[in-house]
């Protein structure tokens, strides 16, 4: 419903997603990224969740307890099938905000902006998978299952952080109303942490390791949108007739 009302719209100024986005975007605006991601408390307190965790061993107690008790997905198994099925489905969320972001009635100016959103929402994900990739080659902790060395940090969970961040950010282009924004916001976050805990639940990663990941995911996808995106509408000022006058609304994103 969204994709076929909003994707072929444009802002009120004009603009449409993507067609923005640049390689070059300077040092000040790379500057500028660098701190709001940097100042995102999706990216800190994870960070420092995760530090709390190396307290007392408890990022080994709540995984010993997560793997016995399964309280959520009923058994490891399971577990580990629900953590593929909830990234899956922030990859897919990611990909239908894209497509439903206002692209404008032109079709060569809506696939040339869509191509070039798309080039940089890609260049997040892989840069997300490679540090993480990376991290766990250099990293080599054992999982709590004694599988393999790849425990940290979680490549399912970043993966899904990444994407559901990409997701939120696109949905700022879309016309809503705040409800709905923020049940969508609500939905992507809870698939992020969804992810996030089935891997605990599975036995391959302490709370640690998910914790850092959904920072990493955030970060990156935050950093990578703001610098060569662009952040997108922020406050918005929105005349809402009603059947008895009219309502001024000034919705301000935080």
């Amino acid at each position: 419903m969204v994709t076929g009302v909003c994707g072929c719209g444009t802002l009120p100024d004009g603009r449409i997603w993507g067609e923005e986005a640049t390689w070059r975007p300077g040092s000040a605006r790379l500057k500028s990224a660098a701190v709001a991601a940097v100042s995102d408390p999706w990216v800190w307190a994870p960070l420092a969740g995760a530090a709390l965790f190396q307290i007392d061993d408890w990022d080994r107690h709540v995984s010993d307890w997560a793997r016995e008790h399964t309280p959520v997905f009923g058994s490891e198994a399971d577990a580990d099938e629900w953590s593929d099925d909830l990234r899956d489905v922030s990859v897919l969320a990611n990909w239908a905000t894209m497509i439903a972001t206002p692209g404008g009635s032109d079709p060569q100016r809506w696939f040339l902006a869509k191509t070039r959103g798309a080039l940089v929402d890609a260049a997040a994900v892989a840069s997300t998978v490679a540090i993480t990739r990376g991290i766990k080659t250099t990293v080599e902790r054992q999982r709590p299952n004694g599988v393999d060395s790849e425990s940290f940090p979680s490549g399912h969970t970043s993966s899904a952080a990444v994407h559901t961040r990409l997701a939120s950010r696109n949905l700022r282009w879309i016309a809503m109303r705040a409800p709905v924004r923020r049940t969508l916001d609500v939905g992507l976050t809870a698939l992020t942490i969804g992810t996030s805990w089935a891997r605990i639940e599975a036995g391959v990663h302490f709370p640690s390791d998910t914790l850092f990941s959904v920072a990493l995911g955030n970060f990156i996808a935050s950093f990578v949108n703001d610098a060569f995106l662009g952040a997108g509408p922020a406050d918005t000022l929105g005349l809402q007739p009603l059947s008895d006058g009219a309502v001024l609304a000034w919705q301000v994103e935080f």
